[in-house]
């Protein structure tokens, strides 16, 4: 009898063999090579998307590039972008406007925010259905929020406007939130409140809600009142995560710029202008590429070296 034989006899023989190599291989990694095996593609990613383009505008940001004309040839200029914008009296101003929208709206935002939070800590009957209704605002694009609240504030068909009339008798055209000098810098730090506030009232509520019940339990035996339990025992159990919570809105709020581009676009005049608007006009209006990239990176040193100063303070405060 003759044998017949299949003619991928031999490529599925070397195609097995090939497979039990490679699964004996894995089998031979440690522990420590299968992790980094996964954890590969996440550090190629990571460079490619965040490292690289980091370096790349490190390097721009010594150059005279600029993109409006991209035809002159690129000189090396060392520090003189990084001169020049610190000792720009109009980018210190926009400074200063920056720091006081970071500093009301993240004030508003932890006093209303751990507010709310003790109302909600309380567990009344419809609590779960209020938590829901003050999580609302947070859950929208902040594009959305700025169009919206840009149609309330409208002198003539804006409701906010009606609303402030008929409890002031003030004339609701004779005022324009957005427009007006006193009121656009307390307009963009209201918007941002009421946006931001209950991702504060989530950190705070968390913080709560990890204080054991035994400890309040051991002050009303000792006859402590409502409000000495507050400053004894919530307040300094909850602090650390109310650091946290002015950790993360100052650096988002420090960055801000979709909504409040939306809102009044840096003005009247620049009484709006936070450091965002400045660095987006810098590198998409007047296409100064090296001298918004030095911008970006004096940004950045100046949030991530007041980040790290803050998160030591608050590893200490844990540690009390």
């Amino acid at each position: 009898m003759t044998a017949i034989i299949h003619p991928d006899a031999p490529v599925d023989r070397i195609g097995a063999q090939a497979s039990f190599r490679a699964a004996k291989h894995v089998r031979s990694l440690s522990d420590r090579g299968i992790a980094w095996l996964f954890i590969a593609p996440t550090i190629v990613l990571l460079l490619a998307i965040n490292i690289f383009p980091l370096i790349w505008m490190i390097r721009l940001s010594f150059t005279s590039l600029n993109l409006s004309m991209s035809y002159l040839p690129l000189r090396f200029l060392g520090l003189d972008n990084y001169r020049d914008i610190l000792t720009d009296e109009d980018l210190w101003a926009r400074l200063q406007t920056t720091a006081r929208f970071v500093i009301c709206s993240v004030t508003l935002q932890v006093v209303i925010g751990f507010g709310l939070a003790l109302l909600i800590n309380r567990q009344f009957r419809t609590h779960s259905f209020w938590t829901t209704i003050i999580l609302l605002p947070m859950m929208l694009s902040p594009a959305v929020v700025g169009n919206f609240w840009t149609l309330l504030f409208q002198p003539q068909i804006g409701p906010f406007n009606y609303l402030v009339g008929l409890l002031t008798g003030v004339a609701p055209s004779s005022f324009s939130m957005t427009g007006e000098v006193a009121l656009a810098p307390w307009t963009i730090v209201l918007v941002d409140t009421w946006m931001w506030a209950p991702y504060v009232m989530l950190i705070c509520l968390a913080g709560l809600r990890s204080i054991p019940d035994y400890i309040y339990e051991a002050a009303e035996v000792d006859r402590a009142s409502s409000w000495r339990q507050f400053w004894s025992i919530t307040l300094p159990m909850a602090t650390p995560f109310l650091m946290l919570a002015v950790l993360f809105r100052a650096i988002e709020n420090f960055k801000m710029f979709d909504m409040v581009n939306l809102l009044t676009s840096g003005g009247p005049g620049s009484t709006t202008e936070l450091v965002s608007i400045t660095l987006k006009r810098a590198a998409f209006e007047k296409w100064r590429t090296g001298y918004s990239s030095a911008l970006a990176i004096i940004l950045f040193v100046t949030v991530f070296g007041a980040a790290n100063i803050y998160v030591k303070a608050l590893n200490r405060v844990k540690q009390r």
